[in-house]
């Protein structure tokens, strides 16, 4: 599996560590950046990852900003991208397991490393499960291309 990473400044830290752990777990990691502390606008590295998702380049991607929110919510608006913000180990397992989400979000001042070490393990070992999930799934999937449909009408 290779993975793709990215971060804002306040998310650095956490990232730079958590590309260790899965480096040191055998996982190749693509760093999208930011290199270093300087400010740089979240925006700008979610698209990146999540268009990279998006094209089949990755399957799987991880942002860290804040919150986590801004990264979720940035990439989510990228056509056939699903990020989910993860905090907790239920979430992380769910975001997989019931939405099949490609990428997970997490806030470098909400969680610790230990818990962020965690929630990487639980939702890379973590697959869809289909089931009744399926159905749901396709759902968010179909309100995506009726509004990519809805754009390349300019309506």
């Amino acid at each position: 599996m290779k993975i793709i990473i990215g971060s804002d400044e306040l998310g650095y830290d956490l990232k730079e560590i958590i590309k260790n752990h899965l480096t040191n777990k055998g996982i190749e990691v693509v760093d999208a950046g930011v290199y270093d502390k300087n400010p740089v606008d979240y925006p700008d590295i979610a698209l990146s990852v999540a268009q990279r998702i998006a094209n089949s380049e990755f399957e799987r991607g991880i942002l860290i900003c804040g919150t986590g929110i801004g990264m979720a919510i940035t990439a989510n608006k990228v056509p056939g991208v699903r990020a989910a913000q993860c905090h907790d180990i239920y979430s992380a397992e769910r975001a997989r397991k019931s939405n099949n989400a490609q990428i997970m979000t997490m806030g470098a001042l909400v969680i610790g490393v230990e818990l962020a070490k965690k929630l990487v393990d639980v939702w890379l070992e973590s697959e869809f499960q289909g089931g009744r999930s399926i159905r749901k799934v396709d759902k968010i999937n179909n309100v995506d291309r009726k509004f990519r449909k809805f754009e390349k009408e300019g309506a």
